[in-house]
């Protein structure tokens, strides 16, 4: 029995796609953990760790209906919170985004009845939804892979609802407690920062060359991550990781996909695919990532779960694209 704990919100969010198309649907969390149970693997059980409101409880069971292998023992609703977001797409990949309800945070007696499990997959989207504490106790106690996205404290959640990237200040207190860590281009950014800046550093648009993603990388690796990943859009995942005290950089191809339709979730979906990969081989970094990738992808097809596909396929999509 492999067990993954896919630990994060599952927000009511409201969608306007790059198209202009609305979509409601529970998000974040319900991308892995859906696209895990899809895969259809005996002996694979799911579980989303997750704290939503009570009047949101059955609501949210009912989207896992149908799926085996996912157990809803870890949703609970002791402070009747949960996490409210309204996405509006400027593009394919850019989006404007505003909370107004929020989940109260992951601690560690979340896990209590966990620390048997692989892999915990940490997709958090807010800043405050997962405490340092949790990763220390998980480290302490596990010998299960911690998987963690920058997502979370990356973002702020302002006065006003909005929801903004941020610094990631206190990154070095977080890595020695991260075993693989996750994050896009612009999250990137967003943690590797300088100690002092100038006001002309402001009011650009952010980026960093290849040659500074390998440094963040390095940087992290030196703090204790066996792996970092950082996702390039439709190019693909770059995988960093030490062979005999060095570090090795991998271009991961993207899988292509056709149209993009909607790409919610497609990170969550990434982070997920990411664990299952592990937890066949925990240092098949590349393998992971090829997985990562395909489920990604499959997230972007269509706006229902039904995007999500079993092992045979996935499997397919891999030879197809990776041969």
């Amino acid at each position: 029995m492999k067990r993954i704990a896919v630990v994060g919100p599952i927000p009511k969010d409201h969608i306007v796609t790059h198209q202009g198309e609305v979509i409601r649907k529970w998000g974040c969390v319900t991308h892995p953990v859906i696209a895990l149970a899809a895969l259809g693997v005996e002996g694979l059980e799911v579980i989303p760790v997750s704290h939503v409101r009570q009047d949101d409880l059955q609501a949210v069971k009912s989207v896992f209906d149908g799926y085996k292998g996912i157990n809803l023992n870890h949703l609970t609703t002791k402070n009747d919170q949960g996490d409210i977001i309204s996405l509006r797409f400027v593009d394919v990949n850019n989006r404007l985004e505003r909370q107004t309800g929020f989940m109260d945070p992951i601690v560690p007696e979340d896990f209590k009845d966990l620390l048997d499990c692989d892999a915990f997959v940490f997709i958090p989207i807010s800043d405050y939804e997962v405490s340092l504490d949790t990763l220390k106790y998980l480290k302490q106690n596990s010998k299960g892979t911690i998987i963690f996205d920058a997502h979370g404290p990356t973002t702020a959640c302002l006065f006003n609802g909005e929801r903004q990237r941020k610094l990631w200040i206190d990154r070095d207190l977080w890595l020695p407690y991260i075993d693989v860590l996750k994050m896009n281009l612009e999250e990137a950014h967003a943690s590797w920062f300088k100690k002092e800046y100038e006001e002309s550093d402001f009011g650009h648009e952010p980026t960093l060359n290849r040659a500074e993603l390998r440094k963040l990388a390095d940087h992290c690796l030196s703090m204790g991550v066996q792996c970092v990943y950082i996702t390039a859009d439709s190019t693909g995942c770059l995988a960093y990781y030490r062979e005999n005290g060095t570090t090795t950089e991998v271009m991961v191809p993207a899988v292509k996909v056709d149209q993009v339709i909607d790409t919610t979730g497609c990170g969550d979906s990434f982070a997920g695919g990411l664990g299952y990969g592990l937890t066949q081989n925990a240092h098949a970094y590349q393998k992971a990532a090829q997985y990562a990738n395909a489920f990604g992808a499959l997230r972007t097809q269509g706006k229902t779960f039904s995007v999500f596909k079993p092992l045979a396929e996935v499997e397919a999509i891999l030879l197809k694209t990776y041969r």
